[in-house]
């Protein structure tokens, strides 16, 4: 289907289209799909479908006032998540310039609408998974990315997440420690990105095994508070693993692992 040929498709249509492929069990769940996503969100969502990046869409995983996440899968049967930024929202601004400004990615963008912005924001959760994910950081594999949706690789089974590292009681904590900080290393050396949000609350445990995301807020090291936010990352990290029993190093001495050279 040629772009012209999809711009002229109506909203009626593509939410026609779109609800034939979804699974929803409950009809309310389509119902918000109606109310909140606007024309130009459901038309990225077309495409991506249209494109064979999405096959079908079960339902809600996590919903917030910024974003909606829902499971689905792609026409050869893999579960993805599809993280559906919300362009509607008035505090998005708010609690994000600390990452936005300063960062080269948002440069002119900060005057423009919120919805620049959020297209913006999922693109950067788009390449900052892509470069953590290719030096080897476990985290949900990129797979496309359409303005406000970004898909990615579902972490869980059956249309389940997988838990929190604050819900579930690590098998190995002092082996889930390390690992996360050679997450932290390789970010940082690697990859050129600092979490900027990274605890209990941002880790998921998969098959024994720490699992990063929402890389959204990462930031590069150019950008201004990149050093701020590494440390808050491991004061984080030290002291959640240090009430677990973990013979954790000095916040000095871990900074000096991340960050190499002796």
């Amino acid at each position: 289907m040629s772009r012209r040929l999809a711009k002229k498709i109506s909203r009626e249509e593509m939410l026609y289209e779109i609800s034939q492929r979804m699974k929803f069990k409950r009809s309310e769940e389509y119902e918000a799909l109606e109310e909140v996503f606007d024309k130009p969100t459901l038309m990225s969502l077309y495409k991506l479908m249209v494109k064979g990046t999405i096959g079908e869409v079960f339902g809600t995983i996590r919903a917030g006032k910024e974003c909606r996440l829902y499971w689905g899968k792609t026409p050869g049967g893999r579960d993805v998540a599809i993280k559906i930024y919300l362009t509607s929202t008035t505090e998005f601004k708010k609690g994000r310039l600390i990452y936005i400004e300063g960062d080269p990615r948002f440069e002119g963008l900060l005057g423009r609408s919120t919805r620049a912005l959020v297209y913006a924001w999922a693109r950067k959760e788009f390449r900052n998974l892509k470069r953590a994910f290719e030096v080897g950081v476990r985290v949900p594999e990129p797979i496309d990315i359409e303005k406000n949706i970004l898909v990615m690789e579902f972490i869980g089974e059956d249309g389940i997440p997988a838990p929190l590292m604050k819900e579930v009681e690590l098998e190995d904590p002092e082996e889930t420690f390390w690992t996360l900080m050679d997450y932290v290393r390789l970010l940082y050396q690697e990859a050129k990105l600092v979490h900027g949000d990274l605890s209990e609350y941002n880790v998921m445990i998969w098959n024994g095994k720490p699992i990063l995301f929402d890389l959204s807020q990462s930031v590069t090291l150019d950008h201004p508070m990149a050093e701020f936010f590494l440390e808050r990352d491991l004061r984080n990290l030290l002291r959640f693993f240090s009430k677990l029993g973990v013979p954790v190093p000095s916040l000095q001495e871990a900074l000096k692992l991340v960050r190499g050279g002796g």
